[in-house]
């Protein structure tokens, strides 16, 4: 029988020690497209308990998993400095970018030593690889970091490459702008599409995709147009199909959606919908949709949900029911089967192989086992409220859960609200055991998918434009008293918390309105000035959207500095900031005068 407690006092098995220990992280999942091994799934590991090694696996069909990668190397790419898309397979060989020294290395089995094919001490990175086997080459972006280095350039050049693997040589097929992703060459070897844009956007702003004939030696490139894009749309994740048409993804119509375009170069959306297939461009190597030439369909992911796609019918169904709620760097291996990372609110995410017509589901490798009863873990409801300027918001709800307690009758919870990193990001449900370490304990929790977060459409995450410190912060405040005001906690025991950007709308809510009684900053930025003169190019001119121009809005900067204006902060806060993090040092001037 359940023990009568107060809210916030109930005992958990999710201590702080169990949170703490990390599984491991999974990422990359991939097949081999040339039909060598058809029954092979590969992906990484990130590992914790190896420093943040990350580790290539792979596993046939029901044998035990294989590891690639050997000691001393780390198959991890620092393009963009967020990296992704580090490995690729072909022909039962796995290429992958290391670490250390951001070369590219060649490996042709499980015990074979890793064999470098790009130079040494170039300044070169690599990403978002692929082998072309028509032509010989690995196409891919290359950044260099040497041109700064030799003062050559203020920050990294960034091109589409062709590199022949047995002579390191390589040839630049696509340059000029700031950014590249997604170079594809079509089955043939003729044709190559990317994806491509320029300061001051993000790749969810406004790209590119391109297309251009190849050299029939594979070094170059002829008769480059644009596809679609630009004009303040996103396409991204362009890919050939089996037959050699082009498929991308676009916001045109408000939503992330597939598209195909025809042989008469018409562009027609599949299976078009108020959902979004895939996600903000962070990293390379994500995979929202695949084919299977054999079967005649594509698999996609629209709204982190299975979708079966026939290409000759039209017809769209989602009748895949694998037990899981997301699915992300999906993937076709043979014989009818998926692969995909899949989770839900109960369970860690992990590698799954699903045969989409039967919908039968095995798992391949978990990241982590759920060390306690799903009686301790808080399921999520998803909310929509109403917000500042007459908008609306959304979040998930974790009320308090605890097989073991019960609380007193007429009481509310308190409430702990959670904002996001990015931030043109988002939160998801799948289990978190940060989340329930409070949820187990009597205190709900609030995750919060400000205006400015993915997965609900253009318009939505375009409202962050100019808006960042204002449209964020509101809408952790009003989805507090929303929860509030429908008697689902108690108002007077209110906390926020976040990381990174996430932090941010923490110490900005506590500094700019009075809605919480007490805060957790993790990583948070204090002084967002800082973003604009010590970031990386990637985000060298995130600010501009976000906020404003910069040096031109300046003074919007600093209103919108929560380090300006520690005077107004008058509630308990808490601050954790890594020693080596570049905005420590006003996190270190908040906590002089906080203190």
């Amino acid at each position: 029988m359940a023990a009568c407690s107060p809210y916030g006092s109930w005992k958990s098995p999710i201590s702080s020690a169990l949170v703490a220990e990390s599984g491991i992280r999974l990422s990359g999942v991939q097949v081999d497209k040339s039909g060598k091994h058809p029954d092979r799934v590969y992906w990484s590991e990130l590992r914790p308990a190896e420093g943040g090694r990350i580790v290539v696996c792979s596993k046939d069909g029901d044998s035990q998993p294989t590891e690639w990668t050997p000691e001393g190397f780390n198959a991890r790419t620092l393009v963009h400095e967020y990296g992704g898309g580090a490995t690729f397979v072909h022909s039962g060989v796995v290429y992958f970018s290391n670490f250390k020294d951001q070369r590219l290395y060649r490996q042709t089995s499980p015990d074979a030593a890793p064999e470098a094919i790009t130079p040494a001490d170039s300044g070169w990175r690599y990403a978002d690889g692929e082998f072309c086997e028509k032509l010989n080459i690995i196409t891919a972006v290359r950044e260099d970091h040497g041109v700064v280095e030799r003062a050559e350039a203020k920050e990294a050049v960034n091109t589409v490459v062709a590199i022949h693997p047995d002579t390191q040589e390589q040839f630049v097929l696509a340059s000029g702008l700031d950014f590249y992703a997604s170079p594809r060459v079509s089955p043939d070897g003729k044709k190559i599409c990317w994806t491509q844009w320029n300061h001051p956007n993000m790749p969810w702003d406004s790209t590119e995709i391109w297309q251009a004939d190849m050299k029939p030696d594979g070094k170059g490139v002829m008769e480059a147009h644009k596809v679609c894009g630009g004009d303040d749309v996103s396409v991204m994740y362009p890919r050939w199909s089996p037959s050699g048409e082009l498929y991308y993804i676009s916001d045109v119509t408000d939503w992330w959606n597939l598209y195909h375009v025809t042989p008469s170069g018409d562009h027609v959306a599949i299976a078009p919908q108020e959902k979004e297939i895939g996600n903000p461009h962070w990293q390379f190597g994500t995979t929202p949709y695949d084919f299977d030439a054999d079967k005649g369909v594509i698999i996609t992911s629209y709204g982190m949900e299975l979708g079966v796609y026939d290409m000759g019918s039209g017809k769209y169904h989602t009748n895949v029911d694998t037990g899981f709620k997301t699915h992300v760097y999906l993937v076709m291996g043979g014989k009818g089967c998926a692969y995909c990372i899949a989770s839900s609110p109960t369970q860690f995410p992990c590698v799954i192989r699903v045969n989409y017509a039967t919908s039968k589901t095995d798992t391949v490798k978990s990241s982590k086992e759920v060390p306690v009863d799903t009686g301790y873990l808080s399921i999520p409801e998803e909310v929509t409220f109403p917000t500042a300027g007459g908008d609306k918001a959304h979040a998930y709800f974790y009320p308090p859960k605890n097989k073991d307690f019960t609380a007193p009758e007429g009481t509310l919870p308190p409430l702990l609200v959670r904002a996001h990193g990015g931030p043109t990001s988002s939160c998801s449900s799948t289990l978190n055991l940060n989340i329930q370490y409070f949820t187990s304990r009597g205190v709900g929790l609030l995750d919060v998918n400000y205006r400015g977060s993915t997965g609900y459409g253009t318009i939505y995450r375009n409202k962050l434009r100019q808006n960042w410190g204002i449209h964020d912060v509101d809408d952790c405040c009003h989805g507090a008293l929303y929860l509030a005001g429908n008697g689902k906690v108690d108002k007077k025991r209110l906390a926020i918390d976040g990381g990174s950007a996430g932090g941010y709308t923490t110490l900005a809510s506590l500094a700019f309105r009075d809605t919480f009684h007490a805060g957790v900053s993790h990583y948070g930025i204090g002084d967002i000035v800082s973003l604009e003169e010590e970031g990386h190019k990637f985000e060298a001119r995130y600010s501009h959207t976000l906020i404003g121009p910069y040096p031109e809005c300046i003074d919007t900067y600093r209103d919108r500095s929560p380090i300006n204006h520690v005077d107004k902060l008058s509630c308990p806060i808490a601050l954790f900031q890594g020693g080596e993090d570049k905005v420590g040092l006003s996190i270190t001037y908040m906590k002089s005068h906080v203190m």
